[in-house]
């Protein structure tokens, strides 16, 4: 992101309720002096000038001697370039950010071996294992697993979070390009997007043989350099830069792009992905990037 001293700045802010919408407003203006823009219900922006952003930023913020602090309410908010601020690309993680559930983990139950893949998904989305090997021996404990329990695991555990379909029908109707890229598995990615309203979709390719899971994965696995490509790639293609983009997960695996982005969101994300995130989203649902950007309740699309 541009360094928010030199343009003017957009505070945005989106309450998860009334009651905390309305507190994190009230003390925003006492604190700032300056009036809100309704975006919807419970969304504004705070027009900032360029040469007050930094400190109304520490303000706001509650950093050591300045002002007051947001984190004690169910809000979510961004503070961001008011320039550029409708992206033209849109490319979002899967697992736990556009749906609900980590597939891996939710086919590994079929297989009986839940537990131990949890562990490890879960140790590699905190950044803790590299992503290529984790995911080897993860697909490995599925050898054997009928390929008919992926159908049952999509039909019976799957589901959009609330707010993704808003998000990307909205953004393809103005214009944007909607991509979902995954570490998890084509057979998922393919049907998410379509349910979700994605453009295109990237991911891993299970191995299977006489309707059964070979315990493989196709190379070369799609993991977090993966993710970074594909955001350049399809930026390139549409004639943008990084900056046109804004990028959303949750795990380790996410981070590369999510710092690329001209808008980089940390949804329910780990601990090593917020803090390096341009804006999280930890309370509200997935429509907040919809105003994070600028976007009217009056301009979603269903």
């Amino acid at each position: 992101m541009s360094e928010l001293s030199t343009i003017p700045t957009v505070l945005t802010i989106v309450g998860a309720n009334r009651d905390a919408y309305a507190e994190a407003v009230s003390r925003v203006e006492r604190l700032l002096s300056i009036s809100h823009s309704a975006l919807g219900p419970t969304a504004c922006d705070f027009m900032l000038p360029a040469e007050a952003s930094i400190q109304a930023k520490a303000r706001v913020m509650g950093f050591p001697g300045e002002g007051t602090s947001l984190s004690d309410l169910a809000v979510d908010f961004a503070f961001q370039p008011a320039e550029n601020r409708k992206k033209r690309l849109l490319i979002a993680d899967m697992d736990s950010t556009i749906i609900n559930v980590e597939c891996l983990d939710e086919l590994a139950d079929f297989a009986g071996v839940k537990a131990q893949v949890s562990e490890i998904t879960e140790r590699a989305m905190r950044g803790e294992l590299a992503f290529e090997g984790a995911l080897r021996e993860r697909v490995g404990m599925l050898k054997g697993l009928s390929v008919d329990a992926l159908q049952s695991c999509y039909d019976q555990r799957v589901q959009l979070n609330p707010g993704a379909r808003t998000l990307v029908t909205t953004m393809a109707k103005h214009g944007a390009r909607c991509a979902l890229v995954s570490g998890g598995f084509t057979f998922f990615t393919s049907r998410v997007a379509e349910a979700a309203g994605f453009h295109l979709n990237r991911a891993n390719t299970l191995i299977e043989r006489d309707g059964a899971l070979t315990g493989e994965v196709g190379d070369p696995i799609l993991g977090k350099e993966a993710k970074l490509a594909a955001l350049r790639e399809e930026t390139a293609a549409l004639g943008l830069t990084p900056a046109d983009a804004l990028a959303v997960g949750d795990g380790a695996n996410d981070l590369a792009m999510i710092e690329a982005a001209g808008l980089g969101v940390a949804y329910r994300a780990k601990p090593i992905v917020a803090a390096q995130a341009d804006a999280k989203v930890d309370h509200t649902d997935l429509t907040t990037l919809l105003y994070f950007q600028g976007y009217r309740a009056e301009e979603f699309v269903s």
